[in-house]
């Protein structure tokens, strides 16, 4: 068995983990990341589809210590957050151990280290052990793709995909496609399925609110002027200006403030980038229910409606699957892998276990974290 020593163990290597990883370099402090992937940022490099963008102007999505060159627009397409992504690797000389899978992490009161082990899934299949003083869990709202359970599912005699299998509307042009879920993926994947000419379908079962990029923008901007009800307050109304009622269309609008239910309950509004034009036109129908059971081809909604598709795409988020391997926390995160302190106190557990980018404020939070713990680190050194 391996062993190595580190002041510092970052586990995941996702622009969370980069942050991190850069922070320390500032601060010269020693550290090792490990990455169950072959590649650091997987999510955006493996398993995003060709038209993302980052839905905040850049000034809010930079990493620590480093700025988007000016030639970059407001928002950054993929290939160009990528390209990011590297030159901040290639900047902070950071080399994360791949194919490092995290089998355990546990506090030893004696030696007042953490003890990491990981097995090697890359080639060799043997475990290895990381000690350090401080533990950080870097592994990302986004880790384990889900898909809901779902009566006759396995008998679907079309395709089924995930959001991170999806690459372009391309392959589905006059096929009959569902999406499932109307978070930001499923509202885009919805909108390229349709301008690629999909007769695409998307179920949104739960109210949800809809801002432009813009009022999106303006709220980050606010908030740290002014009070968040009073934030939500002004988003709503503008929505309101904006887009409508858009019940008739299948949308409903929540009775709680959108970054209200982003905060408690990790529930994001619909960032719009032109499907609510498309589901105006007709071009993309809406469900406003959910999926009872599926026969062959056809799906029955639990409002007694049945449809047939060639696709269904499972735009249903992800679980984490820090509870498995993180052994003695009970202070820092819950069962589902989220902080149970609450913001701004959420990224500092006890015996030097921290988390970084699990406060649901995106990659403007992933950068606070960072710079949090870097900084408290170095007061204990």
């Amino acid at each position: 068995m391996q062993e190595h020593n580190k002041v510092a163990i970052i586990v995941g290597a996702g622009p969370s983990g980069l942050a991190m990883a850069g922070c320390l370099s500032w601060l010269a402090i020693p550290y090792i990341i490990l990455e169950r992937e072959d590649c650091f940022a997987s999510l955006w490099k493996k398993y995003s589809y060709d038209r993302l963008h980052l839905h905040l102007q850049k000034q809010f999505c930079e990493l620590p210590h480093m700025s988007f060159p000016t030639s970059c627009p407001t928002y950054v397409p993929k290939r160009q957050f990528i390209q990011y992504l590297d030159d901040y690797v290639s900047h902070f000389s950071i080399s994360p151990m791949y194919k490092r899978n995290v089998e355990s992490a546990e506090y030893d009161q004696v030696s007042k280290k953490w003890t990491v082990k990981a097995k090697n899934i890359g080639g060799s299949g043997e475990m290895e052990e990381y000690f350090g003083g401080f533990l950080v869990v870097a592994t990302g709202e986004a880790s384990n793709p889900y898909i809901p359970e779902i009566e006759g599912l396995s008998s679907f005699n079309g395709d089924i995909l995930h959001s991170t299998k999806y690459k372009s509307g391309k392959e589905f042009e006059n096929k009959e496609v569902l999406v499932v879920g109307s978070g930001n993926s499923g509202m885009e994947i919805s909108l390229d399925l349709a301008n690629h000419g999909a007769k695409t379908s998307i179920i949104i079962r739960s109210p949800v609110h809809v801002l432009s990029r813009g009022m999106a923008g303006l709220a980050l901007t606010l908030l740290q002027y002014f009070p968040l009800s009073m934030v939500d307050s002004l988003l709503v109304l503008l929505s309101k200006l904006v887009y409508g009622n858009l019940a008739s269309y299948g949308i409903k609008r929540p009775q709680e403030g959108p970054f209200y239910m982003k905060m408690k309950y990790g529930k994001y509004p619909a960032i719009d980038v032109g499907t609510c034009g498309k589901i105006r036109s007709g071009e993309i129908q809406v469900l406003p229910a959910e999926i009872g059971s599926i026969r062959g081809g056809q799906v029955e909604l639990k409002n007694g409606k049945a449809y047939q598709f060639d696709t269904i795409i499972f735009c249903t988020g992800f679980k984490r699957s820090t509870n498995l391997w993180l052994k003695g926390d009970d202070y820092l995160l819950n069962a589902d892998g989220i902080p149970k302190p609450s913001y701004p106190n959420h990224w500092k557990g006890k015996n030097g276990l921290y988390c970084v980018g699990l406060s649901r404020r995106g990659l403007y939070g992933s950068k606070e974290d960072a710079l949090n713990i870097a900084n408290d680190i170095k007061s204990f050194l």
